[in-house]
């Protein structure tokens, strides 16, 4: 297997789904470089390079350089894909997501719905999301709860280089509309990759570490932190059984139901801030669910109710840390009732 950047592993996906399947299309706003930018047209191939290549391979139509418009963008595939397309369409900045919200909340994640079942949208909205690159409250937010709670798209967040081929290959051959977000702290992340054809289907979590003693559930770049606290609560004899959900619809259910009743505890790490978020809909599924199996109130490490702080100081306390994580799942192994 060979080891790639995370930003590789999705350029090299739409590759080979483009090679193999002549439907699939890219749009994306400055995806090809702009005309006129130095070195040629495909100077860039978009501002994360997740698309150089593509261009010059497959041309301008199948990989298409949109105006400065979600709106457009979206629409544009949301049409391609109800007439035999399969679109990939990338938003530069999940934050851009209220610009094309009626595109995407009333039209592309009801068509199905509302033609009976006859039609299918096979579209691909590829967003970056998250904090960690000092973009401050515009470019930085993690819109993961919003999109999991509208019924009709499926919601992804990979975390490994594997996880991304995998996910991204099943999200494109997918016939109903799904959202790819891709934490921009990940692009430049190593792992191995599979070689070959390689599909991972969506609503089955990953399991990174076992343990008997806290459920830790986290997506994106939570992962990793929570790996680290993990290791860290090992030492001092506190075994996590952590979750990559690596989706949020659908959602794993059986996998965080086995685990809580294993563990008697549930640590949930969230970039969003807390209040109506995806930290809190997990907390009140498991309280629903799993309430006779907890031995400690539900722990939330997420970051607080307010904008994603500029500066880079304030933006390192805003974001979910290791030390955090090791916290709360203290704080929930110290817990006795009564």
């Amino acid at each position: 297997m060979a080891r790639k950047m995370i930003r590789d592993v999705i350029r090299d996906t739409i590759d080979e789904e483009m090679a193999r399947d002549e439907s699939v299309i890219m749009l994306g706003e400055d995806i090809v470089g702009g005309m006129g930018s130095a070195g040629g047209p495909e100077a860039i191939g978009g501002i994360w390079g997740t698309s150089g290549g593509l261009w010059a391979k497959y041309g301008s139509d199948r990989v298409i350089d949109t105006p400065i418009s979600e709106s457009a963008i979206i629409g544009a595939a949301a049409g391609a894909s109800l007439t035999g397309k399969r679109a990939i369409a990338e938003i530069m900045f999940a934050d851009f997501i209220g610009v094309c919200m009626d595109q995407i909340w009333n039209q592309v994640a009801k068509f199905r719905y509302m033609f009976g079942g006859k039609s299918k949208c096979p579209i691909v909205i590829r967003m970056p999301y998250g904090a960690g690159y000092n973009a401050a409250p515009q470019h930085s937010q993690s819109i993961h709860a919003m999109v999991t709670a509208m019924p009709g798209l499926k919601v992804v967040m990979p975390t490994t280089a594997a996880d991304t081929k995998g996910l991204l290959t099943s999200a494109i051959r997918d016939d109903d509309p799904v959202i790819f977000l891709e934490h921009k702290a990940l692009y430049g992340v190593k792992g191995e990759v599979p070689d070959g054809e390689y599909l991972i289907p969506f609503g089955h979590a990953r399991q990174v570490t076992q343990g008997d003693d806290v459920t830790i559930l986290a997506t994106g770049m939570m992962v990793g932190f929570a790996e680290k606290a993990a290791a860290q609560l090992a030492q001092d004899g506190i075994g996590c059984d952590l979750l990559d959900l690596r989706t949020t619809s659908p959602l794993d259910e059986e996998a965080i139901m086995d685990s809580v009743e294993r563990t008697g505890r549930l640590l949930i790490v969230d970039e969003a801030p807390p209040r109506c978020s995806f930290a809190t809909d997990l907390s009140a599924l498991v309280a629903n669910k799993a309430f006779a199996s907890l031995k400690a109130p539900i722990e939330m490490v997420t970051g607080p109710h307010s904008p994603v702080p500029f500066a880079r100081e304030l933006e390192s306390a805003y974001v979910p840390s290791p030390d955090k994580i090791v916290a709360a799942a203290v704080k929930a192994m110290s817990y006795r009732r009564g």
